[in-house]
């Protein structure tokens, strides 16, 4: 059954070839006001603020929306294009799709607007080693994303199944495979499956590895190089060299196409890096440099530098800092090959006790530009201001049941009425007496230039029968004042989740969430069922 497994998979990888690790996420306008768009997601879990969105107009996805800010299912949008949307329009995300493990976090993340939608939870990978040698490991999961509101046309059901493989030293030989693939429908839109596969089938990574030796290997197929991960997915060739310190690579292939994520060979893409990792007694460091160049029907579309940096030379401090820069600009049929540094990040966490964890990033991104694939709105893009942000962040955990912490933010454009700003506060008691469930306590404030609103969130969690069994029940108030309207809007949100191992590597989720407004109310129920192998 393995090896039938892995000749089925390397069957796909010879003859299709065909997705992107960029995924396209559909969303709809829901709200319309004179300075910003609001976009309804299932989930906004592969969407960061600063990212655009397009519109399909004839086959063609076209830049339409610069995400301001964003909760976990709607974005807050500036337009970038002088086109009249409409409530109900279908907007599209280009978002890059991960594999989440399966891990409980110590707090949540800080909530901006509403309700975070379930996310799917996938458990690790184990692995095995057949008779002739093959490391394999992967898991198979189903998951169902249930959506119902006393508006009928808020409801909807979608479904999604995913499979992640990696075979190593295939039957004990230097050739190893891998693939994570998945295919999601709704219950009302399978004419769109028919028309073209690709609009449910997304295979985000599919490859094969031959490593000739501990220095050289190759990569044919789709994969995402760790080594230049800004580049996102690759379908062609990587080949990689390794002396002392020392890692080389080149990449050679096409980008994945933009309406349906197949191969498209017209979209060449190609380029090097060169990096450097050292573990000394103190700490280590990593440095890498890739240079690369993406073409369109043979033009230059994109050049671009990506620089990053880690370390961890100082004691019980963790560096992390990367800068990118567009090496191409061309504005009314003139080039120039001028640096432009297009986006900043810089991380820094230190721990200063054993209780105490300090944490501070900075960051600037600008609009990546395609000057082919979107020539016609170029003097709109290149108009976008920067935006940028600071984000502070302390823990502390002074007993062992106890800990509480607080993380605001700060970001702003040139353009804005007014910068963003937001603070959330949280304390987690661990083993409560007599339930011997985990309480958590939160609180969000936040105040951007067309709102204001206030978060408050309590939530017990426990397991049972040594782990075998988890549950929460968590209680969420929200409330926001809009500042173009002057209206105001009041949530009362209520989520049930469980979890339940029902073999050693089978495992059984459950979350049911509703929304309470005064006209409306929301329900969604999310199922996953995952078997690891």
């Amino acid at each position: 059954m393995k090896h039938r497994i892995i000749i089925l998979f390397t069957g796909l990888l010879m003859g299709l070839m065909a997705q992107a690790q960029q995924s396209g996420n559909e969303g709809v306008v829901s709200y319309i006001t004179s300075q910003h768009v609001y976009v309804k997601f299932a989930s906004t879990d592969q969407i960061a603020v600063g990212d655009t969105l397009y519109l399909k107009q004839q086959d063609q996805l076209v830049p339409a929306l610069l995400v301001s800010s964003l909760s976990s299912i709607s974005c807050v949008c500036d337009p970038l294009t002088s086109q009249n949307l409409t409530v109900g329009q279908g907007i599209q995300a280009i978002a890059k799709a991960t594999v989440v493990p399966l891990v409980v976090p110590e707090e949540p993340a800080v909530q901006a607007e509403t309700l975070p939608q379930a996310s799917e939870v996938l458990t690790g990978d184990t692995t095995m080693t057949d008779k002739q040698g093959t490391d394999l490991s992967g898991r198979i999961a189903v998951a169902s994303y249930t959506n119902l509101s006393s508006s009928p046309s808020n409801s909807s059901q979608r479904m999604r199944y995913t499979l992640a493989l990696k075979a190593l030293h295939i039957s004990g030989s230097k050739l190893s495979f891998e693939t994570y693939v998945s295919f999601a429908h709704r219950s009302n839109e399978w004419s769109e499956i028919k028309q073209d596969v690709f609009n449910g089938l997304k295979i985000y990574n599919l490859a094969l590895n031959y490593r000739f030796n501990d220095k050289h290997s190759v990569w044919v197929g789709r994969k995402i190089n760790p080594k230049i991960s800004q580049l996102g997915a690759s379908d062609g060739l990587q080949y990689e060299i390794r002396f002392n310190d020392f890692t080389a690579g080149v990449v050679a292939g096409s980008r994945p196409d933009f309406n349906n994520y197949s191969l498209n060979t017209k979209l060449l893409q190609y380029g090097g890096y060169l990096s450097h990792e050292k573990n000394l007694k103190k700490g280590f460091l990593q440095s890498s440099i890739a240079i690369m160049e993406q073409k369109n029907n043979g033009f230059v579309d994109r050049r671009f530098a990506y620089l990053q940096h880690t370390n961890s030379l100082l004691k019980n401090v963790y560096f992390f800092g990367s800068v990118e820069f567009d090496l191409y600009k061309k504005q009314n049929e003139v080039v120039s090959n001028q640096p432009r540094l297009s986006n900043t990040f810089v991380s820094l966490r230190y721990r200063a006790t054993k209780q105490l964890n300090l944490s501070f990033s900075y960051s600037a991104r600008q609009s990546i530009i395609y000057y082919e694939t979107y020539k016609s709105l170029i003097d709109r893009l290149l108009e976008t201001d920067a935006t940028q942000g600071y984000q502070l962040q302390v823990n502390y955990k002074p007993w062992r049941k106890i800990s509480f912490g607080a993380r605001g933010g700060y970001r702003f454009r040139k353009s804005d009425i007014k910068p963003s700003q937001n603070i959330y506060a949280y304390i987690n008691i661990a083993q409560l007496p007599a339930i011997r469930a985990n309480l958590l306590l939160s609180a969000t404030m936040l105040e951007t230039s067309y709102l204001k609103g206030n978060i408050y969130s309590a939530g017990l969690t426990r397991d049972f029968m040594s782990g075998k069994f988890y549950g929460s029940l968590t209680y969420r108030n929200v409330n926001y004042t809009y500042f173009s309207s002057e209206s105001t809007l009041g949530q009362h949100m209520a989520e049930l989740s469980m979890s339940c191992r029902l073999q050693k590597k089978l495992l059984l989720s459950v979350n049911v969430e509703s929304t309470f407004e005064k006209k409306t109310t929301y329900n969604r129920l999310y199922v996953n069922l995952t078997q690891r192998f």
